[in-house]
């Protein structure tokens, strides 16, 4: 039997989370949008209703949800503040390593904090030698005595003006090919904040990079064994990192008809509705074919996560046709609004300006099509 509806919990838990959405966020989006940044309140709330922790198992303080109900929350939000949804993602994403590959020691020091939203996380991987291409970072470890020193400069990290808590890859010094992850905090000797980067959407979330000098990680913040790092940190893009941004898309897409349903049974031309036009329906129909079919790509893959079950190319599915489709839809969405859509007041716009934002994020859809491709002809 297959069964493609919500538990009563799961269901409970959408319900909880739109009008958290309503009371929480919404009020807030006029704000995000001329200030650019971090909305204290906002994440004061999600760190009230530990949204933080949904995946975080309850022993360590956590909601102990799932990812089927992350993917719920983060369409949610995003059908408001793609913004706000990319932050939380994030958060989630910096939690992950440590859920899976933390020593009990890691979990009991990091997690309850974490859930909490005392800790705020990210992940640390991009540089300007390597995005797509984890292998060709620049960042460099080399262990004397009781730490590891890391020297290195780690760009576009979502949430890094914020986070506190970073899961961040390196290589081996005298090993270019050995790789490992490591737990680092802000207040580590040799850390910095570099820059924070100006980008075209996700407005409500912040981006910036990282400075390493001659940074002290004590050899216990060392995340799973030396030299698997690439595994530790490349597992939690593919699978929580790629969920995340499914969630940002089916939330823009959500929004997208919705609102484009709303302005066409408003909207006259030639003395009716322009919801009466056979091109507007066919748009229309088009938006709900890629929702529809997004769903239900993105929630497979989710609860196959859920089930502990190897999900990382479902995901690459889900997540190069989700963040494609939001911006086929965001774009269909300013056409069906007319001129009203290209004002900077029209929320249509903000989602066709967040929807470009989707496709570069935990993976480029060429990096997607070349997963997608591997696992097919190599069955």
């Amino acid at each position: 039997m297959v069964d493609f509806t919500f538990t009563e919990e799961q269901e409970s838990f959408r319900r909880q989370m739109e009008n958290f959405v309503k009371d929480k966020i919404a009020p807030k989006v006029k704000e995000m949008e001329e200030t650019k940044s971090v909305n204290a309140e906002v994440l004061q709330a999600l760190k009230d209703a530990k949204l933080m922790g949904i995946t975080i198992p309850k022993e360590y303080g956590g909601l102990g949800l799932g990812y089927v109900a992350r993917l719920i929350a983060l369409e949610e939000i995003a059908k408001v503040s793609a913004g706000v949804a990319m932050m939380l993602q994030i958060f989630g994403l910096g939690i992950e390593p440590i859920i899976k590959f933390g020593s009990e020691e890691q979990k009991k020091k990091y997690l309850p904090e974490l859930a909490a939203g005392e800790r705020l996380a990210t992940v640390s991987v991009t540089e300007s030698s390597g995005g797509s291409d984890p292998t060709s970072i620049e960042t460099t470890y080399v262990k004397e005595g009781d730490y590891y020193v890391l020297n290195g400069r780690k760009i576009m990290l979502t949430n890094a003006p914020i986070a506190n808590t970073i899961c961040l890859l390196a290589k081996d010094a005298d090993n270019p090919k050995s790789f490992s992850t490591f737990i680092v905090e802000n207040t580590f000797e040799g850390f910095k904040l570099g820059k924070e980067w100006n980008e075209i959407g996700f407005r409500g979330c912040s981006v910036g990079e990282i400075l390493l000098n001659n940074c002290k990680v004590p050899k216990e913040n060392l995340l799973g064994p030396e030299g698997k790092g690439l595994r530790v940190a490349l597992s939690a893009i593919g699978d929580v990192g790629r969920g995340g941004m499914v969630g940002c898309a089916l939330g823009i897409m959500a929004a997208c008809l919705d609102k484009s349903v709303s302005f066409s049974n408003h909207r006259k031309l030639y003395g009716k509705p322009i919801s009466h036009l056979q091109t507007i329906q066919n748009k229309i129909a088009l938006m709900r074919l890629d929702l529809e079919a997004g769903r239900l790509l993105g929630y497979r893959a989710a609860a196959m996560e859920d089930r502990g079950q190897r999900c990382d190319l479902e995901f690459a599915m889900a997540k190069y046709y989700t963040t494609e489709a939001a911006q086929r839809v965001a774009k269909m969405a300013v056409d069906i609004h007319g001129g009203y859509g290209t004002t900077e007041e029209s929320a249509v716009y903000r989602y066709l300006r967040d929807a470009m934002m989707l496709g570069p994020s935990a993976g480029t859809s060429d990096i997607m099509l070349v997963i997608i491709a591997r696992a097919t002809i190599g069955k």
